[in-house]
């Protein structure tokens, strides 16, 4: 019996080691090498294997024709924006996201939208019926969509010189394997060898791919750091499981902005592109809350508004209790501190909670001042103006800071029919007669208590 040959891969770079080390001398990380069943390819094809790499000759820059390809317009208008304008043919795009985000259904609904793309959808983890169920949930029906169920990396790129297809959609990487390794499918060996043969197809036929990626406990893609270096662009898509929005972002994109960000609401019949979320975002109150405050955002190059909602009560079991739900728990401290030593309010033997009203999470500093304004709303038992919407930061000093592209920021709120926005008065070269709505400049948060408030 033959003996059984193994090495070791390292999971975040992907280096080959022929025995166990605890540190990677590439990467220089502890303890992330695992064993794996290999076997080398023979030196002649493997049968069946289809051969779709062409011999390049040297052109000089000046001859390339950077207009030769346009981009290829997905009919989803929120998925055109995260790839920087549409897809690029030639492409590799990875598709990472939890169990049961949407991943699946947002890549069918791709393929069988009303477009002219021939798509070759494989899925290595379900079968055609369960495909054509969800595709009749969804409602959309095209001719020009062609279900593949297969895990064999060489029997598809068989598949793909018979069918020729504009579009290719692989359902998942972790589930392909390779005849010539031995290794199980998801293992480090194989996604390598698998996305380079689909990575050699693409380049050599100018067929975009989308390769769909499993998400590991720490919420990093699965399989070796080295799948993120091989594709184009790299996607993520976000959301919390009990909520219905679905975030879309750019890690990754050799062809256009990582700053833009598509948004979904999942439905019974599917993901809905979301054109405004601001007015999903908040809710429609006709009382008057306190502890609620409005704030303008960004996310990414896209600007939104935002409910803050905080609660203020008395410590009931001795220890202040501090809570927050889509906004980072020591900026929050950090805050507290701000209005306790700075501006004398007393809240040091109070509990806060925050929460981001529809589950989304926020890292943006402008609305730092919504943050304060709706605590200190929740404290004194008096609501904010509806009409009044926030975009400033806050610094340790106390003082209200400028933020970047504040234009975007104001344009949005008047759009959603808002009369004022406090704003920080050092913000340079803002013209307060542009604007249809009403621009406060303050430059304390003591104004904006006496302005909300008085």
């Amino acid at each position: 019996m033959a003996k059984v040959k193994t090495t070791y891969f390292c999971k975040n770079c992907g280096s080959e080691s022929p025995k166990w080390v605890g540190k990677c001398a590439a990467c220089n990380e502890w303890n992330t090498f695992i064993e794996e069943v290999i076997s080398k390819p023979s030196k002649g094809a493997l049968p069946g294997l289809v051969d779709f790499t062409n011999s390049a000759t040297p052109v000089s820059i000046n001859s390339i024709d950077s207009a030769a390809h346009p981009r290829i317009n997905l009919k989803d208008s929120e998925l055109n924006r995260a790839l920087g304008g549409g897809l690029v043919p030639g492409s590799m795009i990875l598709f990472g996201g939890e169990p049961g985000i949407g991943k699946s259904t947002l890549m069918l609904q791709v393929a069988i939208k009303k477009n002219t793309l021939k798509t070759l959808y494989v899925s290595g983890e379900e079968s055609e019926q369960q495909i054509k169920m969800r595709a009749d949930r969804i409602g959309i029906d095209n001719e020009n969509c062609v279900i593949l169920a297969e895990t064999s990396s060489h029997r598809i790129l068989k598949q793909l010189k018979e069918i020729n297809p504009d579009l290719l959609i692989i359902d998942s990487i972790q589930t392909l394997f390779s005849e010539s390794l031995d290794s199980s499918p998801g293992s480090i060996s194989q996604i390598r060898e698998c996305t380079s043969e689909l990575l050699r197809f693409a380049k050599s036929t100018n067929t975009p791919v989308f390769l769909i990626g499993h998400i590991t406990k720490d919420g990093t893609l699965a399989g070796p750091k080295v799948l993120e270096h091989m594709v184009d662009v790299v996607l993520q898509f976000e959301g919390d499981r009990n909520h219905v929005y679905r975030l879309l972002r750019s890690v990754k994109n050799r062809f256009g902005s990582t700053n833009e960000l598509g948004i979904y609401e999942m439905q019974g019949s599917g993901l809905r592109e979301v054109a405004n979320p601001s007015e999903l975002l908040i809710s429609n109150n006709d009382q008057d809350l306190s502890g609620v405050a409005i704030a303008s955002m960004l996310e990414g190059m896209r600007p939104m508004l935002i409910e803050i909602q905080a609660l203020v009560s008395t410590a009931a079991y001795g220890t202040p209790q501090r809570s927050a739900t889509g906004f980072d728990l020591r900026r929050l401290g950090m805050l507290l501190a701000v209005l306790e030593k700075r501006c004398g309010f007393k809240l040091g033997a109070k509990d806060v909670f925050l929460n981001i009203a529809g589950g989304i999470k926020v890292d943006d500093p402008a609305i730092d001042l919504a943050v304060v304004c709706a605590v200190l709303s929740s404290n004194v038992d008096l609501p904010i103006a509806k009409n009044t919407c926030l975009a400033a930061e806050v610094g340790l000093s106390g003082e209200i800071r400028p933020v970047s592209r504040l234009d975007q920021r104001i344009f949005e709120a008047q759009k959603l029919g808002y009369q004022q926005i406090i704003v920080s008065a050092n913000n340079k070269g803002l013209n307060e007669k542009e604007y249809g709505i009403e621009v406060v400049q303050v430059r304390k948060i003591e104004e904006v208590f006496k302005k909300l408030f008085a």
